[in-house]
């Protein structure tokens, strides 16, 4: 069995990568909250038992097995959280810290029970994929609000899920995954953008969001 912390380093990993990051010593002890010398010692550690590829100031890589692992508590991750959601009515900006603490403590069979309740569910409360028991995980978009061209209905697919004030003030604006939405003005000395949601062919709640904020809700096309 492998600690806890040997898990989060691993999914630190996996998610600095998935965001078009280098997983570099400094940007691990940013994103868990430690010393450099410290992550200097697991990485060196994680790179001795075969879970990554580490060379000192290029970033450390998954293998196949440290990938297998990370999506594994991912997966576990992401399906508290919905069932949290879901069958417990926890609001969506509360749901990550308490599945950080239990996605190392639930058994398969636990895993497996969450599975059938929720309809074998592919996306969590925040529109990220849930990895497939197989290891296989959708794509998704890298497309944030921000970039979206001006006058294009898009889809909200996903909600960072970092920040809890980000989802807080996303739920308030009706801004979550499955919600058509169009910019229909930009501000180009503030970058801050008008955006109102499309609903039954016609626009509701315009709303002025900062691009910041665009940044961590991310669209595809609607169709």
């Amino acid at each position: 069995m492998l600690s806890e912390s040997v898990q989060n380093y691993l999914k630190a990993i996996y998610a600095l990568r998935e965001d078009g990051t280098r997983a570099t010593t400094n940007a691990l002890a940013e994103r868990l909250g430690v010393a450099a010398a410290s992550v200097t010692g697991m990485l060196k550690k994680l790179d001795e038992m075969k879970l990554i590829a580490w060379e000192p100031y290029q970033g450390a890589s998954l293998t196949m097995n440290g990938r297998k692992i990370a999506l594994e508590v991912i997966r576990h991750h992401r399906l508290i959280e919905l069932y949290l959601t879901s069958a417990m009515g926890y609001p969506w900006d509360k749901v990550h810290d308490e599945a950080e603490k239990l996605e190392h403590a639930i058994s398969e069979d636990f895993e497996e029970a969450m599975v059938r309740m929720l309809g074998n569910p592919t996306r969590d409360p925040h529109g990220d994929p849930i990895p497939a028991k197989d290891g296989t995980v959708a794509a998704v978009s890298r497309r944030s609000l921000s970039e979206t061209p001006l006058g294009e209905d898009a889809r909200v697919e996903r909600v960072r899920d970092a920040d809890p004030e980000v989802l807080r003030r996303a739920a308030r604006l009706g801004l979550r995954p499955g919600v058509r939405v169009r910019v229909v003005a930009r501000n180009a000395e503030d970058g801050t953008l008008t955006v109102s949601i499309v609903a039954d062919g016609s626009l509701r709640a315009e709303q002025i969001l900062e691009r910041a904020f665009a940044q961590d809700v991310f669209v595809v096309a609607a169709t």
